[in-house]
């Protein structure tokens, strides 16, 4: 026992008990709230918020982690202690920089913008939000500002999603990853379209609710630690292990908007769930990173949810749920139909093809916003002409365009979108790994058993919670640092057979 580790652990827990009392807050802002509690829910966030940073970088605790870097030297570098005083130094070292007065202030100005733009969006009305969403870009570069030696304004918010990742890197990576992209878009476009009429009839909303429980305790989702609710943007939000909840929003005239939000937001709570009850309360008690998360929930909504395995078991019962609408839909029809590959107005809702031209659209936006190359009077017009560019289609309005997205409205400006990319890459590398141990997966999928890939997951992934950086994450699961190659090879085998390439 050593007194000092316990004293760090008891402050540690109390500042994440704080946390998760303003993410319950959060959740219930976009869930359940009236819109009457908006201004005092967002004041009780802002308190919250405050406090946690206060005790986040009390010098007691500063001097407490310094001590007790000497005591992890001599602990097995992956040992739980041992990556907690490490992840502590890392977390005090980049939350000193910022001041309380600052998170209380940001977190109440983002309560409200998110507020006004659940009002503007559905009056597509982006001279509502805009004013709102001026000042949360201003809070971002504010943000930027308290870190010194920053290479662009950019790179402390994406640290605060992807550890170790920066603006620069990842303009790269997406560079060479649109180069590979764009020719395999061109290829399939340039053929009929697959026929998803069957997922455009009629579902009603509870029928579509019931099919989407079942697929998510299917694949081990738990609901005695977790609920399912509606919001207008899909989302996962833990505040224990024992406590992790997951949301979806429904469109009774498309049946895959609901189940795949379900199937991806599943794999979102998967990880949480799955994290070692020893971490529970304490910093490594949650993901690794947006970016490992999203190779969750993207391992489960696609790999997974979109094979033709998942669907040799689950079509029976998706039929079964809907009387008469697939009586005549054969399982190769369905399992092109969700797997369409159409340029697409909506990122939620694009083919796993296109999915990432959405996120570099995004990225680059962002990044010119917080550079102040582009004012937000012209980022309508500015999202408009990447979508005609790069995906030679034009929202209708700003509703289906600049506003479709929560992140800019719910949070800061930057660092909210790239995990989505690193997830699709870091998913596809995380299964090749998978498939060497138990080339089986496939097969159990398609009976229904969903035991081994989880159990692989939750051992090599899920258990550690945040105990390594993402880099190092990848490298102890696959030996290999992040590469796009296991990605292209799981595009071009899945839909190369799909359309005949």
């Amino acid at each position: 026992m050593n007194p000092q580790l316990d004293e760090l652990k008891s402050r540690l827990r109390e500042i994440s008990a704080l946390q998760n009392a303003a993410a319950l807050l959060n959740w219930d802002q976009l869930t359940i709230m009236p819109p009457g509690g908006a201004e005092a829910n967002g004041y009780q966030q802002s308190v919250l918020a405050r406090i946690a940073t206060e005790k986040s970088i009390d010098p007691a605790l500063g001097k407490l982690i310094g001590d007790l870097l000497p005591y992890a030297e001599t602990l097995p570098a992956d040992s739980d202690d041992a990556c907690l005083i490490r992840m502590a130094k890392y977390d005090f070292d980049k939350m000193i920089h910022v001041p309380p007065e600052f998170v209380g202030r940001a977190y109440e100005q983002i309560a409200r913008t998110y507020q006004v733009w659940t009002e503007a969006r559905p009056e597509n009305n982006y001279a509502k939000v805009m004013p709102e969403l001026e000042k949360n870009l201003e809070l971002s570069r504010e943000l930027a500002s308290y870190y010194p030696n920053v290479e662009h304004v950019a790179d402390p918010l994406i640290e605060d999603s992807d550890p170790g990742m920066k603006a620069a890197e990842l303009q790269r990576l997406f560079a060479e990853l649109r180069a590979e992209l764009v020719p395999i878009v061109k290829a399939i476009t340039s053929q009929p379209l697959a026929d998803d009429a069957c997922l455009k009839q009629h579902f009603p909303a509870d029928q579509q609710l019931a099919l989407g429980k079942r697929a998510a305790a299917a694949i081990g989702y738990d609901f005695n630690r977790g609920r399912m609710d509606l919001s207008p943007h899909p989302f996962t939000t833990r505040f224990s292990i024992g406590d992790v909840r997951i949301t979806t929003r429904i469109n009774e005239n498309d049946l895959g908007e609901s189940l795949f939000s379900v199937i991806h937001e599943s794999g979102h709570a998967l990880y949480e769930q799955g994290v070692n009850p020893a971490l529970e309360g304490l910093p490594l008690a949650r993901g690794a990173s947006s970016g490992v998360h999203e190779s969750q929930s993207r391992t489960w909504e696609n790999i997974v949810g979109r094979s033709l395995p998942f669907w040799m078991h689950f079509y029976p019962e998706l039929k079964a749920n809907f009387p008469g609408k697939f009586d005549t839909v054969s399982l190769e029809t369905f399992y092109r139909a969700i797997n369409k590959v159409e340029p697409s107005l909506v990122r939620t809702e694009s083919d796993e093809v296109t999915y990432n031209l959405h996120i570099m659209i995004r990225f680059d936006l962002e990044l010119a916003m917080l550079e102040g190359k582009l004012a937000l009077r012209d980022l309508p017009e500015a999202w408009n002409e990447r979508y005609r560019s790069d995906l030679g289609i034009t929202p209708p309005d700003d509703r289906m365009g600049c506003m479709q997205d929560v992140h800019w409205f719910g949070g800061f400006v930057g660092g909210g979108f790239q995990g989505y990319t690193l997830g699709n890459i870091m998913s596809a590398q995380f299964m090749e790994s998978a498939l060497k141990i138990h080339p089986e997966i496939p097969e159990e999928i398609a009976a229904g058993r969903f035991d081994v890939l989880r159990g692989w997951l939750t051992e090599k992934i899920y258990s550690q919670g945040r105990k390594f950086f993402p880099t190092e994450l990848v490298r102890r699961v696959t030996g290999k640092d992040l590469e796009i190659a296991p990605y292209m090879r799981y595009l071009k085998n899945k839909y190369g057979a799909l359309y005949e390439l």
